[in-house]
C-alpha cells in the first residue's frame, strides 16, 4: 500500500511515518514550506532518515503554501487559523494523494497533546476531506513518541529550531473547541491559491545520506 504522510519538522510525523512503514507501507512524505520558510535542510535530513528504514529512495513533495496562508490569514480569526491551515493541507494532500495513487493519508496527531489536536478541533480539520486519515500516534504519551524517535534516529533532527506553517501569526490561546460551520463560514475560496501552490510543487527523491534528484513537479490543474 502507498500512503501519504504529512512531514512537519516536529517529534510526530517521523514516527507515524517510521510507524507505518514498519506495516508495509510505502510513504510519500508532504511537506508544507511556510511563509517564513528558512529552508528545507531539516526536511530532507528527515526524509533521509526514514529512507533509511524503507531501504528505498522516499518521494518529499514540497509545496510552497506561502500564499494559502495569507488568505486564510485575510479571512480566518487568529484563534481559528492553526485549524484553517491544516484543513487547506488536507485539500492540497487529495491531490497529491490522487497524482500518486496512494490510499490514506498519515498524520502525527496525538490527541490532546497540543491546541489543534482536541477532539473537536480534530473533527473540524479532518472534515475537509473523504480520504482515509490513518493517525498511528493518536493515543500515545508523549514520552512514547520521543522514545521511538530516539530509536530511529529522528529526535536530534526534529528539536532543531524550525517554524513550521502552522505556528505562523495564529493567536496566543488557540480555539480547542472549534465548530465546523464556524470555521467554513470564515474560509475564502482558496482554488487559486491551492492551484498555484501545486504549479510550483518540488519533488526530491531522497536516499539515506545520499545525493538528492530534483525535479520541478508542476502538477496538472486538476479541478477541485
Amino acid at each position: 500500500m502507498k500512503l501519504l504522510c504529512l512531514l512537519s519538522g516536529g517529534l510526530d510525523s517521523p514516527v507515524a511515518a517510521y510507524l507505518m512503514q514498519t506495516q508495509g507501507a510505502e510513504i510519500v512524505l508532504v511537506h508544507f514550506q511556510p511563509a517564513n520558510a528558512s529552508g528545507d535542510h531539516k526536511i530532507v535530513c528527515l526524509a533521509q532518515v526514514l529512507a533509511r528504514h524503507a531501504r528505498t529512495p522516499v518521494k518529499l513533495y514540497l509545496v510552497p503554501f506561502k500564499q494559502v496562508q495569507y488568505a486564510l490569514i485575510k479571512s480566518v480569526k487568529p484563534e481559528y487559523r492553526m485549524i484553517s491551515y491544516r484543513r487547506a493541507m488536507l485539500r492540497i494532500a487529495d491531490l497529491i494523494l490522487q497524482k500518486e495513487h496512494a490510499t490514506g493519508i498519515i498524520t502525527g496527531d496525538s490527541l490532546g497533546q497540543v491546541a489543534s489536536q482536541t477532539v473537536e478541533n480534530l473533527h473540524c480539520i479532518y472534515s475537509a476531506t473523504k480520504t482515509v486519515l490513518i493517525t498511528p500516534l493518536i493515543g500515545m504519551d508523549k514520552k512514547d513518541i520521543m522514545n521511538i524517535a530516539r530509536t530511529i534516529g529522528t529526535y536530534e533532527l526534529s528539536i532543531l529550531p524550525y517554524e513550521d506553517c502552522c505556528s505562523f501569526l495564529i493567536a496566543p490561546h488557540p480555539a480547542t473547541k472549534a465548530r465546523k460551520e464556524i470555521i467554513e463560514q470564515q474560509e475564502p475560496d482558496l482554488t487559486q491559491f491551492m492551484q498555484e501552490a501545486l504549479s510550483a510543487v518540488m519533488v526530491r527523491e531522497v536516499q539515506e545520506e545520499a545525493g538528492l534528484q530534483t525535479h520541478n513537479a508542476a502538477l496538472a490543474h486538476q479541478p477541485l
